[in-house]
C-alpha cells in the first residue's frame, strides 16, 4: 500500500472493469486507455495487496477466489461514493437529477416513458438493456438505479416489488397451423422451429421448464439476446416464439399471428428490483412510484 492514502481510486475502478470483462483489451476499450496500461495497473494493484487477484492462462484472465472477494468490497466502496456524490448533489439542488433504468427488452419501457417525460421533463434518463443475470451487478455497481427483470434478483440487499403478471402467449407466423388456436398442449409443439433468446433470458428458462414436463427439448433454431427482435422474427416465417401478453398488446402485425398454451404456468412476472442500501434520489423515488402506478394501472 502506498502512503496512508491506499490504492488510488483509478486503480480500483481499473480493476472493477477488468473483473467484469475478464477481458484486458475490452476493459481498456470502455476505460479509454491503452492496453498496457490496464495490465500495469492490475500489475501494481496485486503488487500493494500481496495477492494475484486473476488466474492468467496465455490471453485468458479469470477472476480467482481472492479477487472475486476483493471486488465485493470494492464494488461496496465505489458504490458508496457514487452514493455519496448524488446524496451532495441532491442537497446543493444542483439539476433535476437522474435515473438509470435495465430492461431485459426496451420494449417493457416503452409505454409508460411518455408519461414520464411530461411528469418529470427535466430528469436526465438513461436506459440499460440487460440480461437478468447481470442486473444484480449493475444495482451494485451503481451502474443502474432500477432493473425491470421478468425474475427476483438474487443477491444482499436486493428488494423486488411486482409490478404486472401477464400470460405468455404463442407467436406463430400468419397462417401457421396453430394460428388463433386456444389452449394448445406443450407436445403439439414437437418439432416446430423455435425462437428463443439465450439461455439464463425468462422466455428459454420457461420453454425449457414446459418442455421438459412433457419430455421434450424445443427444437431452437435461433437463439440470442436480443428478445424485441423475436416479433419480427416470427413475422418473417423464421418459427415461434413465447411472448408476453404486452408483445401482443403493443401493436399487432398482420404478419403474426396468436395462440393460447394451456399450461397453467404460461405467464411471467415482472418485477422492480432496487438495491435498499442505495441513496435513492428524488427522481428514482419518482420514477419507481410512477412505474409501480403505470403497470397496475393506477396512472
Amino acid at each position: 500500500m502506498r502512503g496512508d492514502t491506499g490504492m488510488e481510486l483509478l486503480a480500483l475502478r481499473c480493476f472493477q472493469v477488468v473483473a467484469r470483462h475478464e477481458h484486458i483489451s475490452r476493459a481498456a476499450a470502455e476505460l479509454r486507455v491503452a492496453q498496457p496500461s490496464v495490465s500495469r495497473t492490475i500489475a501494481r494493484l496485486e503488487a500493494e495487496l500481496g495477492v494475484e487477484l486473476f488466474e492468467r492462462r496465455g490471453r485468458r484472465i479469470r477472476l480467482n477466489r481472492h479477487g472475486a472477494a476483493f471486488l465485493r468490497r470494492v464494488d461496496r466502496a465505489l458504490g458508496e461514493l457514487a452514493d455519496g456524490r448524488r446524496e451532495l448533489a441532491e442537497a446543493a439542488g444542483s439539476g433535476s437529477g437522474s435515473v438509470t433504468v435495465a430492461s431485459e427488452t426496451l420494449m417493457t419501457l416503452a409505454a409508460l416513458l411518455p408519461g414520464w417525460r411530461r411528469a418529470r421533463p427535466g430528469v436526465d434518463l438513461r436506459l440499460r438493456q440487460c440480461p437478468a443475470d447481470a442486473m444484480a451487478h449493475l444495482l451494485r455497481t451503481r451502474e443502474a438505479d432500477l432493473c425491470l427483470a421478468s425474475e427476483p434478483l438474487a443477491g444482499p440487499g436486493l428488494e423486488s416489488v411486482e409490478l404486472l403478471r401477464e400470460e405468455v402467449l404463442l407467436a406463430v407466423p400468419a397462417g401457421h397451423r396453430l394460428a388463433g388456436r386456444e389452449g394448445v398442449a406443450v407436445a403439439e409443439l414437437a418439432g416446430e422451429p423455435f425462437l428463443t433468446p439465450g439461455p439464463g433470458h425468462w422466455q428459454r428458462e420457461l420453454a425449457d421448464r414446459l418442455f421438459a414436463r412433457e419430455g421434450l427439448r424445443p427444437t431452437v433454431v435461433c437463439e440470442g439476446n436480443e428478445p424485441g427482435a423475436l416479433l419480427d422474427l416470427v413475422g418473417a416465417g423464421l418459427g415461434v416464439a413465447l411472448l408476453p401478453g404486452m408483445a401482443r398488446d403493443a401493436g399487432l402485425r398482420a404478419t403474426v399471428a396468436w395462440a393460447r398454451l394451456e399450461s397453467p404456468d404460461s405467464h411471467r412476472v415482472l418485477w422492480l428490483v432496487r438495491d435498499r442500501e442505495a441513496f435513492r434520489p428524488a427522481a428514482v423515488r419518482d420514477f419507481a412510484a410512477f412505474a409501480v402506478a403505470h403497470f397496475r394501472g393506477e396512472g
